[in-house]
């Protein structure tokens, strides 16, 4: 027979550890399956979202790749460089301001092989891109562009600010 509770266990509403049922904890109650069914729901969220991502990203894969470049500079230029080895030159598109340039270019994959028949896939084919923001501005109508032995180089002259020019003022 369970003890009387003392005055301040009736007050407070507290209980006894010696009268405390263990089988309390496991007991299910609405608000436990309302935890449980949350908890449940954000690892599903957590599953779905997780998916959602890796198809975004493999979506992106398909659809772009970027452009892996070398940028360094000489005394007058910017010299971007990059492999774009199998593309056509009329394939590639260089968009250039004073102060970023972006090539663009498309690699096509000419279907020989059964998609079964190969043991590594490591070559990238398709559409890719890079957008470079420039760290000096650049004058855009002296810019070239040569691509050798599937790599492309593009020079990019700088612009010299502390150039000075002495200007002839006419009389009307």
């Amino acid at each position: 027979m369970a003890s009387k509770r003392s005055f301040f266990e009736r007050l407070t509403g507290t209980v006894a550890l010696d009268d405390y049922n263990d089988s309390f904890e496991e007991e299910e109650t609405p608000a436990r399956r309302t935890m449980a069914n949350v908890g449940s729901r954000a690892e599903t969220l957590e599953e779905e979202t997780g998916a959602m991502t890796q198809a975004m990203e493999e979506d992106l894969e398909e659809d772009e790749g970027q452009l892996s470049v070398d940028v360094y500079q000489t005394p007058e230029h910017i010299i971007i460089r990059a492999v774009v080895a199998g593309v056509r030159p009329d394939h590639l598109d260089v968009s250039i301001t004073r102060d970023m340039i972006t090539i663009r270019g498309k690699r096509e994959e000419h279907k020989e092989v059964n998609e079964d028949d190969y043991f590594y896939r490591e070559l990238y084919w398709g559409s890719f891109s890079r957008t470079i923001l420039l760290p000096q501005e650049v004058e855009v109508e002296e810019a070239e562009a040569k691509e050798k032995h599937g790599v492309l180089t593009i020079k990019l002259p700088k612009i010299d600010k502390d150039k000075e020019t002495k200007l002839k003022v006419k009389s009307n």
